[in-house]
């Protein structure tokens, strides 16, 4: 991640419950709390609707990278 704003949001919501709890319920509402552009912010978003929040454990990323694993 190039961006320090990005780094940051990705870290408050991994790091605080009610961070995540609010990107979970509103993503757009909490990426408007911090200087991202535009291409971040849609992103974030794509990335948000295809995989939901993901983490080293989750099962959504498994089969993401299974599904991309051929290609690499």
């Amino acid at each position: 991640m190039k961006s320090q704003a990005l780094q940051k949001m990705v870290r408050k919501i991994f790091s605080d419950d009610e961070t995540k709890a609010r990107f979970m319920a509103n993503p757009e509402n909490v990426l408007t709390g911090y200087s991202l552009t535009g291409a971040e912010k849609k992103a974030m978003l794509i990335t948000h609707a295809r995989l939901g929040l993901i983490c080293s454990a989750s099962a959504q990323l498994e089969t993401a990278v299974q599904s991309i694993s051929i290609w690499i």
